[in-house]
């Protein structure tokens, strides 16, 4: 089942964000796990055109060519001097997606996705999809609890307006 839980929970969550979601939905069937055993390179190239249809920009493979960067720092004349790699990316929004598989929690990889997004230009929204479920791993509840912990500790200031964990 999908699940998902968007921060700050103070917060309605934005119609752009909800737009994602529902190409989640659309294909959760067949991406759902712990049933599919998806990489996630597999998850986004079947969420691929639903993204298009929703003026994202998506990551078309590993090649050096088809990565989308995004702007960290810049140079002397505006050079592009440091970058991020992203999955996919909405300029108009400013939001992120990382789709995550097998190492989403094991490796902490949503920790590095939150870091990127946040040293990101002009990112404002971060989306990060995980299994629900991995091996015999809750790793959407484990996510979840991070950021539960992170927003009500308050400790923490994020340069963010949100962020939305997607459990497929």
């Amino acid at each position: 089942m999908l699940s998902w839980q968007y921060y700050p929970k103070s917060d309605s969550t934005p119609e752009h964000l909800i737009s994602l979601i529902e190409i989640f939905r659309l294909h959760e069937s067949v991406i759902k796990s712990p049933e599919n055993k998806l990489s996630s390179n597999q998850v986004l190239s079947i969420l691929y055109k639903d993204l298009l249809n929703l003026k994202f920009d998506v990551e078309k493979s590993k090649s050096a060519e088809n990565k989308l960067k995004v702007p960290v720092l810049f140079g002397k004349n505006g050079r592009l001097e440091k970058y991020f790699e992203a999955d996919s990316f909405h300029k108009e929004t400013g939001t992120i997606l990382e789709v995550e598989a097998g190492r989403g929690v094991t490796n902490y990889q949503f920790l590095k996705d939150l870091f990127q997004a946040c040293m990101m230009h002009s990112i404002y929204y971060l989306v990060i999809a995980v299994r629900n479920k991995y091996r015999s791993s809750p790793d959407f509840d484990k996510v979840v609890a991070f950021f539960d912990t992170l927003y009500v500790s308050g400790r923490l200031r994020l340069p963010l307006k949100g962020i939305l964990i997607i459990g497929y």
